[in-house]
């Protein structure tokens, strides 16, 4: 007789979409960077591909706000997971996380999504970049690695400001002081304030830095994270040194360059005049079954647009097709799709749709 010693999960398992979670705990990683701990009210398996990351739905000052962080902690830890925000200058999300999120509070999450993860990508030799905050999900790749006993061979270097910049320095020291394959260099620019010395790596990751800490660079899959200036030094690099791109992957982070948003505003004014001449007869009607509200508008305009131009919210956080936030019910019409892997293919042919990058090929039917 064989006796099965196994039981059957009977646990809810994490899926992209909406769940309400709650903080239970808050540490203090830096003087201004915290990590915020995240468990669902009914034991939920919060698996995810380590990298990858949520969008938080938030009321600030009476308006709702969605935004997108890295999840920083690893599915090898299933019951939870953790973001970890700096607080910025002038950042309205950051810092009302940080001067109001607290431990018992409740809150929507949406996800997890995103391709900048480490296991569609498996490689036996890894270099991983990052700079700042851009460490969070570099952070869960490691703990990931080290939590499932992984064989791989992983060269990271972390490059922070000062001395009391760098984030989970004992985790790390911790991590990569255990496993012989684990090699960790941290680089920092300067030293602090207060004149704590350090005597490792100063100034900024170069060719010949690159070259002393991780010689087989050429030969490793690169992940990269960190505020643009920092993965833009990083890809010329590589790239002057004949580093296969193909092996390289990145996740950004940094607000948007005002240059840049006075950019899309004037394509936008220009949109707005080039819309008045063009034929009614080119344009194609989107209708929100929902609230029986319909509009028309151009073949290059998005779904989200259209919903906008009505006064409907659908809501929205990256606005490039990751997060996966704004997917709503198509049901009648087709679209043209371009989207950054916010959406899987079941949902696809379940009839769903991302209404950021989504654009109508013809009159459309919408459930929202």
């Amino acid at each position: 007789m064989t006796t099965n010693f196994l039981n059957t999960i009977t646990t809810q398992t994490w899926a992209n979409g909406r769940h309400m979670v709650r903080c239970v705990k808050v540490i203090q990683e830096t003087w201004d960077v915290r990590t915020f701990c995240f468990m669902a009210e009914q034991p939920v398996l919060f698996f995810f591909k380590p990298g990858q990351f949520v969008t938080l739905e938030l009321e600030i000052d009476g308006e709702p706000i969605m935004r997108s962080y890295t999840i920083s902690s690893s599915p090898s830890v299933p019951y939870s997971f953790s973001i970890t925000v700096k607080r910025m200058p002038g950042g309205k999300v950051s810092n009302w996380l940080h001067d109001n999120l607290k431990q018992g509070d409740e809150l929507a999450v949406h996800g997890p999504a995103g391709n900048f993860n480490c296991m569609d990508f498996p490689a036996e030799k890894i270099l991983m970049l990052s700079g700042g905050v851009g460490i969070t999900p570099l952070m869960s790749m490691a703990r990931w690695y080290f939590d499932t006993n992984a064989a791989v061979d992983i060269e990271f270097i972390h490059s922070a400001r000062s001395p009391k910049d760098i984030i989970y320095h004992r985790e790390l020291e911790h991590i990569f002081s255990r496993i012989p394959e684990f090699k960790l260099h941290i680089i920092c620019e300067r030293s602090d304030e207060l004149g704590e010395s350090w005597f490792g790596f100063r100034g900024y990751l170069n060719q010949k830095m690159m070259e002393l800490i991780a010689p087989d660079y050429l030969e490793r899959e690169i992940f990269c994270c960190g505020p643009t200036p920092y993965m833009n030094a990083i890809k010329n690099l590589l790239k002057m040194t004949g580093f296969d791109m193909n092996r390289y992957h990145e996740e950004s982070f940094g607000a948007t360059p005002i240059e840049v948003k006075e950019e899309v505003l004037e394509l936008v004014e220009q949109a707005e005049q080039e819309a008045e001449e063009i034929n009614v007869e080119d344009m194609v009607q989107v209708e929100f079954s929902a609230t029986g509200k319909s509009v028309r508008i151009l073949p290059t305009e998005t779904v989200h647009a259209a919903a906008a131009k009505l006064g409907l919210h659908i809501p929205k956080a990256c606005g490039m097709g990751i997060c996966g936030t704004c997917r709503v019910a198509l049901t009648s019409g087709e679209v043209e799709m371009e989207h950054n892997g916010g959406i899987t293919d079941e949902d696809v042919a379940e009839g769903y749709i991302l209404s950021c990058c989504s654009r109508p090929k013809g009159n459309i039917v919408v459930g929202y």
